[in-house]
């Protein structure tokens, strides 16, 4: 019983208290005959039910009427006060109206409606217009409405001249038709919806009444349950479930142009366009019809997802590339229709039939919807957690691109079109690329599977086909949907990169090199794809093409760098991974991470475009695998050199990178167990330093990323040998002052190698002058010969080669002022005869392109030691002796290039040299370093 504070809250007449007494006794006489119910909810339904009016559920057609004729009242009562500023906004806003009726009831003619407030308007405009006097009394801005109505009024009613006409003539008959008409459709939609909604109802009873046994004999029987459409459908099925022969090419055509006009709009919902085209095609009457509409299909597809950052549903992808599958088959048995983007069409060519002899031109771009359909797939996969389930379902998908692809290649060379298909070529050769042997195989032998599985799958119903009328244009399956790979993909990229450097354009040839160099240095052949990137010019090209392209190339020096090491070239290894390193950047140059930077900040939309060019999970190197090779690569090269310049260790540095990290280790109070990276190569890096080979290779030998390495045992004797190798010339560059000799039979104890190793590891140091030594054969022992240079005249050959390199400096400077005519130059310059004639006949710039040409060509030369711009620039140079002494060398620039090396480099020389030398002179601190 509700409390009495509720209704005395509105009224104090004794008439209310009565009545609510007697609604309060009748519902308690309901409640006791009624299961219990929340008063709350009682009480609510009561008032509901004594509502005198019901609530109605209105068409959209009947709201957008209504609409209208509020506008068409509020226009009679804008004449009334001979307001034009309020009519010509009820004039702009039915005509905006106007379109919504048009696309909810597909009419083809205006309403009687809209005709009737165009007439309606005529006849009060050209009364204004008589009436003069009432014109000049009124106010600018009506006046100015007035003159504005007069012109779009007679602009909008060419449109409309018939309609108007006969309305003039006739209106009681014009509103008659219009009535039936929409009287007839709603009939035939409330005889529809009355069917579902009995069905629905009747389903609805029968569920509650019936019984276990009877949900069991539903269920067998298979009987009510019905696939219901929506309205769109129903529309679209009633226009086209006729004979064959009743449907024209006219009336199919029509309906997809409206169905393509209304693409964009809104309102307009992208599934229902995609379903409403994907019917369309079936009722196509030409081979060319249905393949223009499956074009538009397609593009309806890429619709759905129409933001950058997500990605195209899976199952909208799945069914996309299957249309594209049907295309290639109408291409293929059709071969007299082409697909061309550059030429626009005629309206009628899709009318042309099958049998027509000429050439039938539709509008279209396979290799645009194809990249599209791979960019789709890519950001898919950088989208889905790569941890899950889903992200392996994703990649099972890849095999069914690259079928499309190798179709789509055939077709287009089979038509000529070989550009593109270099283009296709490429997407396939991105896809292969960076896969080993054995996840080819793992992928050939998964798609060979799913062929299987496929093929027993295939024997059920498709339910999606049932639905709608058959197709009157039937297309057979021409194209190969199952993929089949060869057994090498190596062989596979062979043919796909020599098409693509025959026929592809300038960035699709660099992108191919690249892959190609990357997947040759994945396959450890370091010659074949070192001899590709020099040939290429690539790493000069570079910083001028595309983001994306730089990330690949930024991927092949890696992965190049890592072949170099499994190979044993540690200074090759170390030049490639060097300058991905040196910035701290490695994450955001291979695309593997977005880095922050405390310095830098990126806005959002940075960030948002950063993010668009991650590289999918199953593509990214191991970033621990790769600081472990470079920072192992920098010891091996570092500690020898630290060794051999202990008065100047920073004079040379070879890795800035290295000597930071064993400066930041040195200086910790307390160095516990390694245990990232970083920690094993300085733990290891302060045992080479002592000698302690054996300890350095434990700990390296430590790492957890050895594994992800093929020939893991051949790769960890090679470098347990280089570990050996150092320790020996580390020893010996460390404690050669403190012997007079040393016996070969004690080293090879020391550092457990063999003689023939000791004595070459031996000879190249005094070979190179790096060991101020001799042997002595009889004995075999090393003889030292003290020639140790102290502090003081190290300094003095630094400041020697500065002031060499200043003199030659404002030699040629002055040179560049006069000309270069009667100078007399020193002996040593006019030997170099090549640099003379390069340094004199074209001034300064001649020699900066050749010298930045040189340091191009240089740059990864296969390791080779780097060669001394600092000699050439004196054109025969200068080495340095036994004795310490310095002697002219008779060889010019050439030689020295084809040779290769040396003597003591001072590459930092060069940088003052290449200035402007007609403006200012080099100053002493831009000497060698």
């Amino acid at each position: 019983m509700a409390s009495r504070f509720w209704t005395q809250g509105g009224s104090d007449s004794e008439d209310e208290v009565s009545d609510y007494d007697e609604d309060d006794v009748q519902s308690e006489d309901e409640i006791k005959a009624e299961p219990t119910v929340n008063k709350y909810m009682r009480e609510s339904s009561d008032s509901d039910d004594s509502e005198d009016h019901k609530r109605v559920v209105r068409s959209a057609k009947d709201k957008r009427f209504e609409e209208m004729s509020a506008t068409v009242d509020q226009m009679k009562n804008a004449m009334k006060i001979n307001d034009w500023v309020s009519l010509q906004e009820s004039f702009d806003k039915i005509n905006k109206q106007l379109e919504k009726v048009m696309r909810v009831t597909e009419a083809q003619k205006a309403p009687s409606l809209y005709i009737k407030a165009l007439v309606m308007l005529e006849d009060f405009l050209s009364q204004a217009l008589a009436n003069k006097d009432a014109k000049k009394k009124m106010s600018s801005s009506n006046a100015k409405a007035l003159n504005s109505m007069k012109q779009k009024l007679k602009k909008n009613n060419k449109q409309y001249e018939d309609a108007i006409e006969k309305y003039r003539k006739n209106p009681e008959v014009e509103e008659e038709k219009d009535v039936d008409e929409e009287s007839e459709e709603e009939e035939e939609d409330s005889d529809v919806d009355d069917e579902d909604i009995t069905k629905i109802v009747e389903s609805g009873s029968d569920d509650d009444d019936a019984d276990g046994d009877d949900i069991d004999n539903q269920d067998d029987s298979g009987a009510g349950w019905k696939l219901t459409m929506n309205k769109r459908d129903k529309i679209m099925e009633r226009q086209f479930m006729k004979d064959p022969s009743e449907i024209t090419w006219d009336i199919v055509n029509k309906k997809f142009k409206e169905v393509v006009a209304a693409r964009g709009r809104k309102g307009t919902g992208r599934f229902e366009q995609v379903e409403q085209l994907t019917f369309l095609t079936k009722v196509a009457k030409t081979p060319a019809q249905k393949l223009e509409i499956l074009f538009s299909v397609v593009s309806a597809q890429f619709d759905v997802n129409p933001g950058l950052s997500g990605y195209m549903p899976i199952n909208v992808w799945k069914k996309c590339v299957q249309n594209m599958f049907v295309i290639l088959d109408i291409l293929v048995q059709y071969s007299n229709i082409v697909v061309d983007d550059m030429v626009e069409p005629d309206e009628n060519e899709s009318q042309k039939v099958a049998n027509y002899e000429g050439t039938i031109r539709v509008w279209g771009n396979l290799v645009a919807f194809l990249e599209r359909i791979d960019a789709e797939f890519f950001k898919s996969l950088q989208c889905i957690d790569p941890h899950t389930r889903e992200y392996v379902e994703r990649l099972r998908d890849e095999p069914t691109f690259l079928v499309l692809a190798q179709n789509v290649q055939e077709y287009l060379e089979r038509v000529g079109n070989l550009k593109a298909a270099a283009k296709v070529a490429l997407r396939r050769v991105e896809l292969i690329y960076y896969k080993p042997q054995e996840v080819f195989e793992a992928m050939r032998k998964l798609a060979e599977e799913d062929n299987d599985n496929g093929e027993e799958s295939s024997e059920g119903p498709k339910v999606e086909e049932s639905r709608g009328p058959a197709a009157f244009i039937v297309i057979p399956e021409l194209v190969p949907r199952k993929p089949t790979f060869p057994e090498n993909n190596r062989a596979l990229m062979d043919i796909l990169v020599s098409l693509i450097y025959q026929s592809g354009d300038e960035r699709t040839k660099a992108r191919a090199m690249l892959c190609d160099i990357y997947h040759h240095a994945l396959l450890d052949e370091f010659s074949t794809s070192r001899d590709l990137l020099l040939m290429s010019h690539l790493q000069e090209n570079i910083q001028h093409m595309d983001i994306s392209t730089q990330i690949l190339f930024n991927r092949a020096m890696a992965q190049l760098g890592l072949c170099a090491f499994r190979v044993g070239l540690i200074t090759e290894g170390h030049g490639c991974l060097s300058e991905l390193y040196s910035g701290g950047r490695i994450k955001e140059l291979l695309a593997q991470g977005v880095s922050q930077s405390r310095y830098h900040e990126k806005t959002p939309e940075q960030e948002r475009l950063e993010r668009r060019r991650q590289m999918p999970y199953h593509m990214h190197i191991n970033l621990e695998l790769l600081e472990a090779v470079h920072l192992i690569c920098a010891m091996l090269l570092e500690v020898p050199h630290m060794a051999a310049n202990t008065h100047d260790a920073k004079r040379k540095v070879i890795s800035k990178t290295f000597r930071r990290l064993l400066e930041i280790s040195e200086k910790q109070t307390f160095t516990g167990p390694p245990e990232n990276v970083r920690d094993h190569v300085m733990a290891a890096t302060r045992a080479l330093l002592k000698g302690d080979f054996q300890k350095a290779f434990n700990v390296i030998n430590s790492l957890d990323v050895w594994r992800l390495l093929r020939n893991r045992e051949s790769i960890l004797d090679m470098l347990k040998a280089k570990i050996k190798e150092e320790a020996l010339r580390t020893y010996l560059f460390t404690y050669a002052s403190s012997y007079q000799s040393l016996s070969l039979e004690q080293l090879t104890k020391m550092f457990d190698l063999s003689d023939a190793q000791t004595h070459s590891i031996v000879s190249k140091m005094m070979i190179n002058d790096e060991l101020y030594a001799s042997w002595d054969q009889p004995t075999s022992c090393i003889v030292f010969h003290d020639v140790e240079q102290t502090r003081l005249q190290a300094l003095a050959f630094q400041l020697t080669e500065k002031l060499s390199v200043v003199v030659e400096s404002n030699e040629r400077a002055l040179e560049a002022r006069t000309g270069g005519g009667g100078l007399d130059l020193p002996p040593r310059r006019r030997d170099g005869q090549d640099y003379a004639a390069a340094a004199g006949g074209g001034g300064g710039n001649r020699w900066q392109d050749n010298m930045s040409s040189t340091q191009g060509k240089q740059r990864y030369n296969g390791g080779a030691r780097a060669f001394p711009f600092s000699q050439a620039s004196g054109g025969g140079g200068y080495l340095r002796d036994r004795t310490g002494s310095y002697r002219g060398t008779g060889r010019n620039m050439r030689y020295q290039d084809s040779a290769g090396y040396g003597g003591s480099g001072r590459t930092g020389s060069t940088r003052g040299s290449q200035m402007d030398s007609s403006t200012r002179m080099v100053s002493l601190n831009r000497g060698g370093r």
